[in-house]
C-alpha cells in the first residue's frame, strides 16, 4: 500500500481537524497500546497518533515500531504528532473519518 501524493495531501487536509486518539508515551509500545491503536485504525481509518518522547530520535524510532506492528502508512509526522492511515473495505461510514468527511464534503 503506498499513498499517491493526492490521497496524502487529501488526508493532511482531514486531519488537520482530527485530535490525537492514541497517545505513545515513554512507557513504549505495549499490547494494550497496540490493541488500542489496531482498534482506532479500524474504527477510523486516518488517526492522529500523539508521541509524548522529549527525544526526536526516540520518536522517530517509536513511530517506526508503530507502523510496522500495526501496517498502517504514514500521511504526516510534525512534531510529536503522526497522521497514520489504514484502509478499512468493511469500516463503519459513521465511525470512518474519510468517509465521514466524504460525505460531509460531497466527494467520492
Amino acid at each position: 500500500m503506498s499513498l499517491s501524493q493526492a490521497q496524502k495531501k487529501a488526508f493532511r487536509s482531514i486531519g488537520h481537524y482530527l485530535n490525537p486518539v492514541v497517545t505513545v508515551s515513554e512507557n513504549g509500545v505495549s499490547d494494550n497500546l497496540l490493541a488500542e491503536l489496531g482498534r482506532a485504525l479500524n474504527d477510523h481509518e486516518l488517526i492522529k497518533v500523539k508521541l509524548a518522547l522529549p527525544e526526536r530520535d526516540d520518536r522517530t524510532a517509536m513511530l517506526e515500531e508503530l507502523i510496522n506492528d500495526s501496517q498502517a502508512e504514514l500521511v504526516q509526522s510534525i512534531g510529536k504528532t503522526a497522521l497514520l492511515y489504514r484502509p478499512n473495505p468493511k469500516g463503519n461510514p459513521k465511525l470512518s473519518n474519510i468517509k465521514r468527511f466524504e460525505n460531509h464534503h460531497g466527494r467520492r
